[in-house]
C-alpha cells in the first residue's frame, strides 16, 4: 500500500502545470490523492483542484489524505473522457492546468478481489469502476474467437493471440471461465515455454488487453484529450504521464497534431487546409522517471511524461 503512496514523476509532471494561488486545476486521474495534494500545497491559498476518478474506492482513500482542503477540492466519481461536461457542470469555463496519469493504480493492482493481477487469485473483473460496465469474465466468455484474437492482439500486442484465444475457447466449453488464476494459467499452457517473456509473466499482455477493453482506457483518452485541449486556457499546460505504448502513441500523435495541424500535401507551397496550431509541445521526447526514482517506486519505469501548452 505504500508504493501506491508515490505518485509518479511528481516534481517534474509539477514544474510543468506551474500550479500557482488563483488556478484552477484538473487531476482526472484522481487516484489516492498524490498529484492533488501537491497541487493543493503549491497553489497555496487560492488555487483550487477538480479532482476526477471512476474508482470510489480511491477517491475514499483521496478524501482522507485531502482533508484540510475541502474548501479548495471538489472530488468527483467520473471519467476524465467527460471532463467537458463535469466542468460545465461545475460553472467552470477554463482551467489553468490539467493532468492526467494514466493506466492502473498500485491500489488496484494491489487488492487482490479487483482482478486486475495474475499474481492473485481473484474474480476475473478489472473494472475501475465496480459500479458500472462490464467485466474481464463477460469478454473472455462472451467474445468470438475472432474478437479475441483481435483484442489480444490489438491493446496487448501479443503474438500469441491466435493460440490463446482458440484455448480460452476450448477451456469455456467445459465450464466459465471465472477467475485471475484460471486464465493466466491458461495463457501459460498458450505459450511456448522457449517464447514466454524474459521481464514479464506470459500473461501480461493478455491481462492488459482485458484491462484496457473492460475500462475503454483508449477511447477515454483520446475523448479527455479532446474535451481537455478546449477546456484549457491560452497559456494553460497539458500534463499526461502514460505506462505503455499504445496510449503513449496517442498522448504524441495528439500533441503533435495540436503543434501541426497542417494536412497539406508537402508540394503545396502555402497551407490551403486553414488547420490552426492550437498547442506547443514542450517535451518533444518525453520526460522519463530518474533510476532513484524507479529504485524507489518501480511503477515509474515505464513513466513517460508529455505536455503540451495551450496557444
Amino acid at each position: 500500500m505504500e508504493a501506491s503512496h508515490i505518485p509518479v514523476l511528481l516534481n517534474e509532471a509539477l514544474e510543468f502545470l506551474k500550479p500557482e494561488s488563483g488556478g484552477i486545476y484538473v487531476d482526472g486521474t484522481l487516484g489516492m490523492g498524490g498529484h492533488t495534494g501537491e497541487i493543493l500545497k503549491r497553489s497555496h491559498p487560492g488555487g483550487r483542484v477538480i479532482g476526477i476518478d471512476r474508482d470510489t474506492e480511491a477517491l475514499k482513500v483521496a478524501k482522507e489524505r485531502l482533508q484540510g482542503f475541502e474548501d479548495r477540492v471538489q472530488i468527483i466519481h467520473g471519467n476524465f473522457a467527460d471532463v467537458g461536461k463535469i466542468a460545465e457542470g461545475l460553472g467552470i469555463k477554463e482551467v489553468d492546468g490539467i493532468l492526467l496519469d494514466l493506466g492502473v493504480s498500485s491500489m488496484q493492482i494491489d487488492t487482490a478481489t479487483r482482478g486486475f493481477s495474475f499474481l492473485r487469485d481473484a474474480p476475473l473483473d478489472m473494472r475501475m469502476d465496480t459500479t458500472a460496465g462490464i467485466t474481464a469474465a463477460d469478454i473472455v466468455n462472451n467474445y468470438s474467437v475472432e474478437e479475441l484474437q483481435a483484442l489480444l492482439w490489438g491493446l496487448g500486442e501479443e503474438g500469441y493471440s491466435r493460440r490463446i484465444a482458440k484455448e480460452i475457447a476450448k477451456a469455456r466449453d467445459t465450464a466459465r471461465i471465472e477467475t485471475t488464476r484460471e486464465l493466466a494459467q491458461l495463457v501459460e499452457r498458450s505459450i511456448p515455454r522457449k517464447d514466454w517473456p524474459k521481464q514479464i509473466h506470459p500473461a501480461t499482455k493478455t491481462f492488459q488487453a482485458l484491462r484496457i477493453a473492460v475500462n475503454d482506457e483508449l477511447g477515454s483518452l483520446e475523448q479527455g484529450l479532446n474535451d481537455g485541449i478546449n477546456l484549457l486556457r491560452e497559456g494553460g499546460r497539458f500534463c499526461v504521464i502514460s505506462f505503455h505504448s499504445l496510449e503513449e502513441r496517442i498522448v504524441k500523435n495528439r500533441f503533435r497534431n495540436w503543434e501541426n495541424p497542417c494536412i497539406c500535401p508537402p508540394s503545396l507551397p502555402v497551407c490551403r487546409c486553414w488547420k490552426v496550431k492550437v498547442a506547443r509541445v514542450l517535451t518533444k521526447k518525453g520526460i522519463k522517471a530518474t533510476e532513484d526514482e524507479i529504485k524507489a517506486n518501480p511503477r515509474a519505469r515505464s513513466a513517460r511524461l508529455r505536455v503540451a501548452e495551450k496557444v
